[in-house]
């Protein structure tokens, strides 16, 4: 198979978490402490991931310096794409919504947030997916444990997302097109992170994948955690080392 195909069939499987997690959120009325829990542990898989497949691996190839570096500029550009989101009405765009002061604004209460909400479920999943696709360029084989960490933690995003669309009044066609769409945006970042990413040399590929791993890190800590925290906070630290020690136990297998 080809690898560029190959890359875009693993985005489009780690894609379709968002999907199932949507599904299950707009249909079924998860209670809020699974929900919480699995989003704790969907962070800690993540932050495994990020520390031993991410930054490791750009340690590894290109020493400290483009590895902090890039993680930084990560973070910075993931940052300032969610300040701005935010402002537009795309701050809790993670939440459930069963609490009012963290719930997702309707498009009545703030006109363009169902786009800006869109958009944040693109930023948030483009690196990730862009990732899975670069993988592939060390050995030709893709990390199943990138794919399986994404995957992991995407369904607890689609999830709670879901259901604060659900809850901010938006429908069926709204809340699953954004996460088809999602899907199969991220099918296009895998592929483009291996076509176009591996063209540069090793050091650019490190810096790029360090990158990913900034934005992602950044992530968890703007949109994930604090979800998990809202009603878990009591066991969150358990659940969350939890999810970290099974995605090291798959990245060492």
């Amino acid at each position: 198979m080809n690898d560029a195909v190959q890359a875009g069939l693993w985005g489009l499987v780690a894609g379709s978490a968002l999907l199932l997690g949507a599904v299950t959120g707009f249909g079924v009325r998860v209670p809020q402490k699974v929900v919480a829990t699995v989003m704790a542990f969907g962070a800690g898989v993540l932050i495994s991931a990020v520390s031993f497949e991410l930054v490791g691996e750009a340690y590894d190839q290109a020493g400290l310096a483009p590895a902090a570096i890039g993680t930084l500029v990560g973070a910075g550009a993931y940052t300032a794409g969610n300040l701005w989101l935010a402002r537009r009405g795309a701050r809790h765009r993670k939440r459930s919504g069963h609490r009012p002061a963290h719930a997702q604004p309707s498009e009545a209460q703030q006109g363009g947030s169902g786009l800006a909400l869109a958009l944040g479920a693109l930023l948030d999943g483009v690196p990730e997916s862009a990732v899975i696709g670069v993988s592939l360029l060390d050995g030709g084989a893709v990390s199943l444990v990138t794919v399986a960490a994404v995957f992991i933690s995407n369904v607890p995003e689609g999830l709670s997302s879901s259901a604060g669309m659900r809850r901010a009044g938006r429908g069926k066609a709204y809340v699953f097109g954004v996460w088809g769409a999602i899907a199969a945006a991220s099918t296009v970042s895998a592929v483009l992170g291996y076509t176009v990413v591996g063209a540069f040399s090793p050091a650019v590929i490190a810096a790029v994948t360090a990158v990913a791993a900034g934005a992602i890190l950044a992530m968890i800590a703007d949109t994930m955690i604090p979800e998990a925290f809202e009603d878990a906070h009591l066991a969150i630290g358990l659940v969350t080392v939890s999810g970290f020690l099974v995605s090291f136990a798959l990245s060492h297998a």
